[in-house]
């Protein structure tokens, strides 16, 4: 292929055009989980150790019991957290990251300096 027919074919219409991430693509699925209705909030609270529902109720504001309950069953279900009864009068419940969860934390942490960055710019 002549030098000038090499070049149009890489410099075509579409040559700068790139595949869209797969099906199920780890990013998406993370951004995805991250986006839930209050997610990366009671992640947030949850950083530094555990949490009890009227902690995180009052900690998240507007939010009702049954959206935080619903929320928090979802993301034990998921692994991130888990649930802990206490036994005293009355029953306590506190829940708190898992390994998988508190590996959000160094994503959270990335994300509040690429924030500061743009915070800058604007």
């Amino acid at each position: 292929m002549m030098q000038a027919e090499q070049k149009s074919a890489h410099c075509g219409k579409n040559s700068s055009r790139r595949e869209p991430p797969p099906a199920g693509c780890p990013l998406e699925e993370c951004l995805k989980f991250l986006s839930g209705a209050w997610t990366h909030k009671i992640v947030w609270y949850l950083r530094d150790g555990p949490r009890r529902f009227g902690d995180l109720r009052r900690d998240l504001g507007t939010i009702s019991s049954k959206v935080l309950t619903d929320r928090l069953r979802e993301m034990e279900r998921q692994g991130v957290i888990t649930r802990t009864v206490l036994p005293t009068s009355p029953v306590t419940v506190e829940y708190a990251l898992t390994e998988l969860g508190h590996e959000f934390r160094p994503i959270f942490r990335a994300m509040i300096q690429v924030a500061t960055k743009l915070k800058k710019n604007y």
